[in-house]
This record gives C-alpha cells, structure tokens and sequence, in this order.
C-alpha cells in the first residue's frame, strides 16, 4: 500500500499535476471515516457529519 502512494507521489512531482493531492487527500480522509464508522462508539458523530 505505501509503495503504491510513494509511486503516485513520484508521479505527481515528475509530471507537475498537483491538482491531484487534494484529491487523493479527500478520498483518504473519507476511506477513514468508513473505517471509523464500522465502530458503533463513532458512528454517530459521523452521520452527524453528512
């Protein structure tokens, strides 16, 4: 997984499309907060959210 994320970011600095970095950080925090929401304690600040 982190060689993954090292290749985008090479790819990223190589070819100059730093439009991208908000992307990948958006779709991370969100992946985190379905990993969060499987827990019953979080689940509800987090539908409080959307």
């Amino acid at each position: 997984m982190l060689s993954v994320l090292r290749d985008l970011l090479k790819y990223i600095r190589a070819s100059g499309k730093y439009w991208l970095l908000p992307v990948i950080l958006g779709l991370l925090a969100l992946g985190g907060l379905l990993i969060l929401g499987q827990s019953a304690a979080i689940a509800p600040f987090i539908y409080a959210i959307f």
